[in-house]
Formats: C-alpha cells, structure tokens, sequence
C-alpha cells in the first residue's frame, strides 16, 4: 500500500492548514506541533508553512469570532473585561491556549470591527510562529 501521497508538500500543507484551522476554535488541538511536523517533512516550505499556519489560524479564530456575534446570549462571556479594556488590540494574544479563545469569543460578542478582530488576531498568530521557528532550529 503506497501512502507516499500523504507526504507531498501539497498535501503536508493542507493538513497543516486543517490543524492550524481547528486549533484556533474550541477545538483542543496544537498549530505548533503541526507546524513542526510539516517543517521535519518539508523544511524547504519555511515560509509557505508559515503563511498556511497564519491564514489558516486566523481564519479559525475569526470562525470562533462569529460563533460570538451571532450567538451571544445575555449571559457574559469570559474575555469580556479585557476586550472592553483594550478593543481589538487585546487580539494580538488570541494564540494564547483556552484564554485567546475567550478574548476572540468575547471579540465577538461585544461586536469589535471584524477589520481589527482581523489584523491584530493575525499579527499576534505571525508572531507566534515566527518566534517558533528559531525554537525549531535549536531541538533539531
């Protein structure tokens, strides 16, 4: 049985794509060990392993976003005095494990502009991995 398929860099990515995605909603899963599996199989994909990972946490995060603004009941979320605080800004640690999905769900709720929601959630996840890559380098 050729499995060899399941090891091309398209489909290294994608599968990092869906790990990153799931990772960032209430999904218990780790972008980074994805990340770093995808880079031991494909070192050569640094930055589009980089970008995939990006995007595709970002986009789950703003999937957790909208589960805030279209489903929020009179009930308070967690997150909420934070995100009141500092607005959009406070995104930039949404990477953070089971708090930044609290700040993006309470993002949502108090219906922060999705531009910023957006920018700053990404920026924040950029730099996560950025950071990681050189963490990376020194266990291999």
């Amino acid at each position: 049985m050729d499995l060899s398929h399941l090891v091309t860099p398209e489909a290294t990515l994608a599968g990092l794509a869906l790990a990153a995605f799931l990772a960032a909603t209430l999904v218990p899963a780790s972008s980074e060990a994805a990340l770093a599996a995808a880079l031991a199989l494909h070192p050569e994909l640094l930055w589009p392993a980089i970008g995939t990972a990006t995007a595709a946490n970002t986009a789950g995060g703003m999937t957790t976003y909208l589960v805030g603004r279209f489903l929020a009941t009179r009930r308070p979320a967690r997150g909420l005095d934070a995100v009141t605080r500092w607005g959009a800004p406070a995104l930039l640690f949404a990477w953070l494990p089971v708090v930044g999905d609290a700040l993006v769900l309470a993002a949502g709720w108090l219906k922060v502009g999705w531009a910023g929601a957006l920018a700053f959630q990404a920026a924040g996840r950029l730099a996560r991995y950025l950071a990681l890559v050189p963490a990376l380098a020194l266990v291999n």
